[in-house]
């Protein structure tokens, strides 16, 4: 009933930059946080970056000046804007929301399906 669609990543030199984008769609009453994880091979799923409904930014020391996160609420999408690339960034992408379906529901949390982005040196 709630579909989360990533996209955008792929293949980039260390030093470049990439945009990724998430789209949520489905039965959808409202959103609250939007973010962004990563895992990389054999590490555990972190946070990289999250936003509030009311535009509160939160991100991981390691991305701090580099990543930029965005929402636009309208088109209930959510954007990471990947700046200064390293190859310690490489890993999956996945999007995260924390949504209502219903008026009277309860915030859930949904996970896209992942998508790579691999820095090169």
């Amino acid at each position: 009933q709630v579909q989360l669609v990533e996209s955008g990543g792929g293949l980039v030199q260390a030093g470049g930059s990439m945009r990724l984008s998430c789209v949520a769609s489905g039965r959808i009453f409202s959103i609250n946080t939007m973010g962004w994880y990563r895992q990389a091979p054999g590490k555990q799923r972190e946070l990289v970056a999250s936003i509030t409904s009311g535009g509160m930014r939160n991100y991981a020391d390691s991305v701090k000046g580099r990543f930029t996160i965005s929402r636009d609420s309208l088109k209930n999408t959510v954007y990471l804007q990947m700046d200064s690339l390293k190859p310690e960034d490489t890993g999956v992408y996945y999007c995260n929301v924390d949504l209502r379906q219903y008026w009277n529901g309860n915030t859930r949390g949904y996970w896209g399906q992942g998508t790579q982005v691999t820095v090169s040196s």
